[in-house]
């Protein structure tokens, strides 16, 4: 059996952690659909930032990572596909978050299908995706999927039952679907079922 490795960087600073909630629901949706396609056995490898703030910071100024961060390094470098969450201050992501982008190696991302997600304090950050991440991850080289998913302090009251939580399946479902290179299901044709015009034609006559 092959081995699909998955692995997910989540920014977030506070414990507990709304950017981390959302790391681990766009992971829990994105496993449950790649069950339904052909890769294998799914291993999610997690990189909290926060757990290495430290080490990041020696990185940048000594060039050498620790034994910790290499690890995380690691993890994101040889996976098969990436899931990221960061929260969104001044209109962008975490100085943490771009830290550790910024000590990855050079094209480290480079081919990788990407996940994004970001979290805000109100619905007003979450161009942030559009105009701060996609830009990043695209310089990367990264297969940036196209749906994100941003959520906003007032999106956590209803997730189960919310719009939340029916994005967050979505996303998943369609970064399963690119990771795995299988095709978007076929949409409903609204004209397939319409009545040819000579059809209406013969009709009026026949009246």
């Amino acid at each position: 059996m092959t081995t699909f490795h998955l692995a997910v960087i989540t920014a977030g600073i506070t414990q507990p952690s709304s950017t981390r909630l959302l790391a681990d629901r766009l992971t829990e949706a994105t496993v449950r659909a790649l069950a339904r396609h052909d890769v294998g056995e799914v291993v999610v490898e997690v990189v909290d930032v926060r757990e290495v703030a430290h080490d990041l910071t020696n990185h940048v100024l000594t060039g050498f990572a620790s034994p910790d961060l290499q690890v995380r390094l690691d993890a994101i470098t040889e996976a098969d596909a990436v899931v990221v969450a960061t929260p969104v201050y001044a209109a962008s992501y975490s100085g943490l978050f771009k830290m550790l982008i910024d000590v990855l190696p050079k094209d480290a991302l480079r081919d990788t299908p990407v996940l994004l997600g970001a979290t805000g304090g109100t619905a007003r950050h979450s161009l942030a995706i559009d105009h701060a991440l996609r830009p990043l991850f695209a310089h990367l080289g990264a297969l940036v999927a196209p749906v994100a998913v941003f959520a906003a302090s007032e999106d956590w009251g209803s997730v189960d039952a919310g719009r939340l939580g029916e994005r967050i399946e979505r996303a998943g479902a369609a970064f399963a679907a690119l990771v795995s290179g299988s095709p978007r299901a076929d949409r409903v044709d609204p004209f397939e079922q319409v009545t040819p015009f000579e059809s209406m034609l013969t009709d009026l006559r026949a009246r």
